[in-house]
């Protein structure tokens, strides 16, 4: 492809000149604009200078034999392989020739728009950076060119050193010197990093929009482009809407250069965009545990470190266990549909208490039809299944036994916009009762009233202590559950409720190594007490009632266990959370579209059963645990 393939038409000036204020705000804009032109004047004659006497740097003629890197491999808990992954394994690399003409025109509007034009580097925006990075003492901006990122991305680390930008300017001379712009262009797009694990235009178009990269239309073009700067942010597969004011600003740009018309750029505005399907991890034999450990592996090393860095990954799952807990999926979910409940999905998350180490996680019911992991992303409202916060919440404060008394009557509270009476499940009012009795039966008027005595503010500030950072306001219907969590915030909640307010952070790993077994991440646990021990233990003495005499009575498994069911009113999600000593799991029940499943759906009824098949199994070669009694706990002072 050459400059008259990627300009639709001749572009505007794309420096039409700085226009200030008058008086000392003109004069300092024009020193600092001559300033930044001889800056960048020095910068540009010193780099081809500096080009013929670095000679450590590596040779870009090493292009032409590109090597991939090296592959990374995850393993469960005992050291079984599950997954190799590395940056190739998710890339197709085509011809310039095969690739749509508005994806060309539209990455190098957002990336650099001045290709065809430099011979490697800017010089406006290397000096535009140095003067910058000058004034701030470090790097906080860049000035790369399209060749300047693609030998970054080949040779280079990802630290932002002023070295590293010297390097970069210095390789990219070099390889326009050898290199056609065609071919950097090609091999920069077949490079480039897209996002869940597609690597290259041809992969990426595939998983975005389920098409060749050749097909792609101006839409789709501007919104792939806008992926680039990060890919795990703007990707549409997370957000559709930050994917859309990305790709607003792509078109935006485009229409600046003159490349597209304004027509043009309110038409793809308007265009539907279809999305494909992630098609990341399918080697995998457990994506969903595969992706989630990826991912967190992302935050902390980057995500060309986890795709090309050698690593050697163990996770804390069981692969028995996830076999174990993805039959029970598979099996309680054919069983919900024989029953004619309305549910597309489920999710399962097993956690060991003592370690908050994840053992098992079932992001879904087929892994193959849809790859979104609904154990670490869905955002659902737990119902019933929120009230244990609530309730530990009044405990902690030493006025309130499970033996304390509450009202089960009508009550209303003036909220913004009116008057809000809540009513229990069915609708009935039972007076006086126990705090024991109000939570295995799962009575709303009680933990509402519970709440408001204790303070929703101390409710929510125990939600945090948990780990659990969504959203939420003080509002009188907050013990009903009326938040978005995921199932693994409630699995480790509980968790933590289990091994008496100790806790860990939740994670999927628990040792990464390099390819020469330097350990770069240990994830040995360091508990921390987080909670009143007592009003743990107490919680748990309660909720083991619910499962003997209460709503959860088809979660017995014959051991001791303590747990809570979850409905939410317009019965769109259904759970069931519960525990032993040794082992923490959450089931959520649901659909996508947040189609109800259908009247009478429980979790009593329908998800207790899952939790109760999956737990059997999981703990059948595990000895039988007591819990510790509140007696062996001193009880917290009144506050």
């Amino acid at each position: 492809m050459s400059s008259s393939i990627v300009h639709k038409k001749q572009p505007r000036d794309p420096s039409p000149g700085f226009k200030f204020a008058k008086g000392v705000g003109q004069v300092t804009g024009g020193t600092l604009l001559a300033f930044t032109m001889l800056t960048s004047a020095i910068v540009a004659g010193g780099l081809v200078g500096l080009a013929v006497s670095f000679r450590n740097l590596p040779d870009v003629r090493s292009l032409r034999n590109y090597i991939p890197s090296e592959t990374s491999y995850f393993y469960d808990i005992n050291g079984k392989l599950l997954a190799r992954i590395h940056g190739e394994a998710n890339r197709e690399v085509i011809p310039l020739d095969r690739m749509s003409p508005d994806l060309k025109r539209a990455v190098l509007a957002i990336e650099d728009s001045s290709f065809f034009s430099h011979h490697g580097i800017n010089p406006s925006g290397v000096g535009r950076a140095v003067l910058v990075n000058w004034q701030r003492g470090s790097v906080v901006e860049g000035g790369s060119t399209l060749t300047m990122q693609l030998v970054k991305n080949v040779f280079l680390s990802p630290k932002r050193k002023f070295s590293r930008k010297v390097a970069e300017a210095v390789l990219a001379i070099r390889l326009e010197q050898i290199l056609t712009k065609d071919e950097i262009l090609e091999m920069y797009l077949n490079q480039v990093y897209w996002g869940h694990n597609n690597y290259g235009v041809q992969t990426a178009a595939r998983s975005y929009f389920g098409k060749s990269a050749a097909n792609l239309n101006l839409a789709e073009s501007a919104m792939m482009a806008g992926i680039i700067q990060a890919p795990e942010h703007y990707s549409p597969f997370v957000s559709m809407t930050v994917a859309k004011q990305r790709q607003a600003i792509v078109l935006s740009r485009l229409r600046e250069l003159g490349w597209i018309t304004p027509e043009e750029e309110a038409a793809a505005r308007q265009q539907e965009i279809k999305l494909g399907q992630i098609k990341s991890f399918q080697g995998s034999a457990i994506p969903y545990v595969t992706e989630a450990a990826a991912q967190e592996l992302a935050k902390r090393f980057g995500r060309e470190a986890v795709l090309k860095g050698g690593m050697r990954v163990q996770t804390t799952v069981d692969a028995e266990m996830q076999r174990m807990a993805e039959e029970s999926v598979k099996a309680g979910h054919k069983r919900l549909r024989d029953q004619r409940v309305r549910a597309d999905q489920m999710a399962l998350v097993a956690v060991d208490p003592r370690t908050q180490f994840i053992k098992a996680l079932v992001g879904g019911v087929d892994y193959s039809k849809s790859k979104f992991n609904r154990a670490t992303q869905a955002i659902r409202q737990p119902g019933s299944a929120f009230k244990p916060f609530v309730y530990y919440t009044a405990f902690a404060t030493g006025k309130y036994t499970p033996n304390s008394i509450v009202q089960d009557t009508p009550v209303s509270y003036r909220v913004p916009g009116g008057i809000y009476s809540p009513k229990n499940y069915d609708s009935s009012f039972n007076g006086p009762m126990s705090i024991r009795k109000a939570l295995e039966v799962s009575r709303n008027i009680p933990a509402i009233r519970i709440g408001s005595a204790v303070g929703m503010s101390k409710v929510i500030e125990t939600c945090r202590i948990l780990g659990i950072n969504s959203p939420m306001e003080p509002v009188p219907s907050l013990p009903l559950g009326a938040i978005g969590l995921t199932p693994l915030e409630m699995a480790s909640a509980y968790a933590t409720f289990a091994n008496y307010g100790w806790r860990s952070e939740p994670t999927v790993i628990a040792r990464v190594t390099d390819s020469n077994g330097n350990v770069l991440l240990d994830n040995t646990p360091k508990p921390q007490l987080m909670l009143e021990p007592w009003a743990a233990a107490s919680l748990t003495d309660v909720m083991q009632g619910v499962i003997t005499n209460g709503t959860g009575r088809a979660a017995q498994i014959g051991r001791p266990a303590a747990g809570k069911t979850g409905t939410t009113n317009s019965e769109r999600d259904i759970w069931f959370v519960g525990y032993v000593p040794q082992l923490a799991t959450a089931v959520w029940v649901g659909n996508d579209n947040y189609r109800p499943l259908g009247h009478g759906a429980t979790g009593g009824g329908f998800v207790a059963p899952i939790w109760r098949d999956f737990m059997q199994k999981a703990l059948k070669d595990l000895p039988v645990e007591q819990f510790r009694s509140p007696s062996q706990f001193d009880k917290p002072s009144s506050k």
